[in-house]
């Protein structure tokens, strides 16, 4: 992919830049810490990278993080993994995301929405309310600083309350979205022992109701930690025997207590996607997500008390985390529980235009389907509130760019963001005051040393190499759940570059300091010793109307050789004949490279994904290598085991 862009999508205009809050957070970090008050964003970043410990003290300044006790120096020590921030400090989290309700007590916090689109809103003073009812609740049922609290919920009030009461009382919070089955569940909760556990009786997704009262009863009796259930009456059933009735736990008008904890104190765990084994348990802390969060969503997604921000998600993605952390600014946030695509593909857009979103996120497979499918945002819609749209998930296409600029506004800030569940948040993406390259993300995040590293771990710019992170961020997992001496944790990220964080991405930093994402670079391609990044395939491939889906694999030959077969999923009345099969090749050719051009291309009958909507490829790898299926996957992550069949078949037709 060309680095060498001759002009920007879009250019903030200097009202915009002035107005920003990294704007105003340069300045007055120049008055008062030293940070360079010209050169813009590029200085700042430089800065912010240079002057660790400055940068995230003049961050919790300039937000006015809360100390209930001062911290002795901002990192007692850097190395990774180990890092350890703000130590002496104590704070919550909780405490922090509900500040708004002491100024802005009957405005929406939440607004939530299901598939009828209608928004009901959740003040903030109601919010503040349940969490105190609710926190007091649990100290009641014995949870204490630590234990872990469960919830098996969709995207809705509830949700967050659960959470944020769970964060007060100092426990720690975690959940998988109600369309996971029992034995992902069960993959996730089993390591981490929750002693409560909040959920519903079932869902709403795609016009149907979904009962999963079966499910509830096995997580019941497989986790014997267990001390309570909760039961929310989604689909108005009664709470079943033994468990208590939410409305119950939230009847109560008591303020919330907020338990001081240490900046490190544990606030959730989120899962791995856990396709080649048991999910890894990442372990955050309450002092580092708020930070980061803060950086991240006050300084780079610009959000402030007069936002609405709507990102499509479900609990079991750690974008609702970071959704939930929107309150942090002061913003309402918007709660979606329902199918992206229901009653039809533009659903999105409506329930942006309907909350008067003004930083939509989704996901680059969204702002895909909706260009396939022909939808029309702005002539259908009033999307004149919407500022900013974000996309994840995947890298947004170059056609993507276009398809947004073109059908939504010209005048819209396109963030493509790329991070991880690793450290709940973004290491490049979004930045107000900088312009946008077609199929870039803008730049590294502040306080975020992001490079691209060879393999003897030699910084390359407008090259491709492994994204890696040389300094500490402070969501950085404090710790994996059951890996005692660190061993798990230190090879998932650390056993390549000693001290250095390797995330397993492919990436081009360009010498406009924009970053391109090529893809994993644990299932990347390799040919003639050339690597290339799947998603600049896939970008390739689906701009063709007859290709629903791709997933290319690249496979070492015992014999020395390689081979790379296209796997395609076709739209409903195409056929892979020779006319499609000619010009699936030609587009790579043309678009890519020669060496791009796949060996096979070969039609499925799907594609699989894990639960959070990310492409299988290692798993498919491992089955076309021979693998048991057994081995190659753990079946609980994938959302369609039965599409594995034709690739372990097909492995063994080739075997």
């Amino acid at each position: 992919m060309s680095t060498a862009n001759p002009s920007a999508l879009w250019q903030p205009d200097p009202e915009r830049i002035a107005q920003a809050q990294v704007t105003k957070f340069q300045a007055w970090a120049a008055e008062h810490h030293g940070a360079p008050s010209d050169g813009g964003y590029p200085a700042l970043h430089s800065w912010s990278v240079r002057e660790l410990d400055t940068f995230w003290k003049a961050v919790t300044e300039w937000f006015d993080v809360r100390f209930s006790t001062p911290y002795a120096r901002v990192l007692g020590d850097r190395s990774m993994p180990g890092a350890e921030w703000f130590p002496g400090a104590t704070l919550n989290y909780a405490e922090h995301a509900l500040r708004a309700a002491e100024t802005r007590t009957d405005e929406p916090a939440l607004l939530h929405v299901d598939e009828t689109h209608e928004a009901t809103p959740v003040s903030w003073s109601e919010l503040r309310r349940q969490v105190g009812s609710l926190a007091a609740e649990l100290r009641a049922l014995g949870v204490r600083p630590g234990d872990r609290v469960s919830g098996y919920l969709p995207n809705i009030p509830q949700a967050v309350a659960a959470l944020l009461a769970t964060a007060a009382v100092g426990a720690v919070w975690t959940s998988c979205a109600p369309d996971f089955g029992a034995r992902s569940v069960l993959d996730r909760f089993q390591q981490v022992e929750p002693v409560v556990l909040f959920t519903v009786d079932g869902y709403r997704y795609g016009g149907k109701e979904h009962d999963r009262r079966e499910v509830v009863a096995e997580l019941r009796r497989e986790l014997p930690t267990l001390r309570a259930v909760v039961h929310i009456p989604l689909l108005g059933t009664e709470a079943p025997e033994g468990a208590l009735d939410w409305s119950e736990l939230t009847s109560a008008d008591v303020a919330p207590v907020f338990e001081q904890v240490p900046f490190d104190h544990p606030l959730w765990v989120l899962y791995s996607s856990g396709t080649t084994g048991l999910p890894k348990a990442i372990v955050q802390s309450q002092g580092g997500i708020l930070v980061e969060h803060l950086k991240q969503l006050g300084l780079h997604c610009d959000l402030g008390p007069e936002d609405r921000f709507f990102w499509y998600t479900s609990t079991g993605w750690m974008m609702w985390n970071f959704l939930v952390s929107g309150l942090l600014t002061g913003a309402t946030i918007v709660l979606y529980d329902g199918s992206p695509g229901y009653p039809d593909t533009a659903a999105q857009w409506r329930i942006a235009e309907r909350t008067g979103a003004t930083l939509f996120g989704t996901s680059a497979a969204y702002v895909m389907a909706c260009r396939k499918a022909g939808v029309h945002p702005s002539r259908d819609f009033d999307l004149t509130r919407v500022q900013c749209v974000a996309t994840t998930g995947s890298p947004l296409p170059p056609d993507g760019f276009r398809w947004l600029h073109d059908e939504v506004r010209d005048d819209l800030w396109i963030a493509s963001v790329s991070g991880g569940t690793d450290v709940c948040s973004c290491f490049a993406g979004a930045v107000p005051t900088l312009p946008v390259y077609i199929g870039e993300l803008q730049a590294p995040g502040l306080g975020t040393d992001l490079q691209s590293w060879d393999p003897g771990g030699k910084p390359l710019t407008d090259k491709v190499g492994e994204l890696v992170v040389t300094n500490p961020m402070p969501s950085m997992p404090i710790r994996f759940w059951n890996d005692p001496d660190g061993s798990r944790y230190h090879d998932s990220y650390f056993d390549t570059y000693p001290g250095v964080w390797r995330h397993g991405d492919w990436i081009t930093v360009t010498s406009r300091g924009s970053v391109v994402i090529h893809g994993r670079s644990d299932s990347t391609l390799n040919r003639q010793g050339v690597r290339m990044g799947s998603a600049d395939i896939y970008e390739a491939v689906e701009r063709l109307p007859e290709i629903k889906e791709s997933l290319v694999i690249g496979i070492e030959q015992p014999d020395g050789g390689y081979w790379m077969p296209l796997f395609v999923h076709l739209a409903p009345g195409a056929a892979l004949d020779e006319a499609l099969l000619n010009r699936i090749k030609q587009t790579i050719r043309e678009q890519l490279s020669p060496r791009h051009v796949p060996d096979e291309v070969i039609e499925v009958p799907g594609v699989p994904h894990t639960l959070t909507g990310k492409r299988i490829e290692v798993p498919v790898k491992r089955l076309l290598q021979g693998a048991p299926l057994e081995k190659a996957v753990n079946v609980g992550s994938v959302d369609n085991v039965e599409l594995l069949h034709f690739y372990e078949e097909l492995a063994r037709k080739r075997g």
